[in-house]
């Protein structure tokens, strides 16, 4: 992958442009806390060529919610099954808006 490459990336959610000291210190947290919450399967960051942990923007995103839970005093165990259920539920309603919406557009079969 060429620098032009990842530079036409950098506005994709997925892609790993961040450090692990570049994402702690985004999230005002520690390299421990993102640790942390890959060891309970929150987020799992992808690893650069040397073997150093890259977190994508979506993976921040789902970090910053679960430091938002742990600063209010929940356990990071808590914390992380909290934010999966969180983002479970939020695509369970949006396969289910997208299932109505192909539904209402359907013609009604007259019996």
């Amino acid at each position: 992958m060429t620098a032009d490459d990842s530079f036409g990336r950098l506005d994709d959610d997925d892609y790993p442009a961040y450090t692990m000291g570049r994402a702690a210190e985004m999230l005002g947290t520690t390299q421990g806390f993102l640790r942390a919450i890959g060891e309970a399967r929150l987020i799992t960051p992808l690893r650069s060529a040397g073997g150093h942990r890259r977190y994508s923007r979506y993976q921040l995103r789902i970090a910053a919610r679960a430091r938002e839970l742990v600063d209010q005093g929940t356990p990071i165990e808590a914390a992380c099954r909290i934010v999966i259920l969180e983002d479970q539920l939020e695509e369970a309603q949006r396969i289910n808006a997208e299932y109505r919406r192909t539904v209402s557009d359907q013609p009604s079969k007259a019996t």
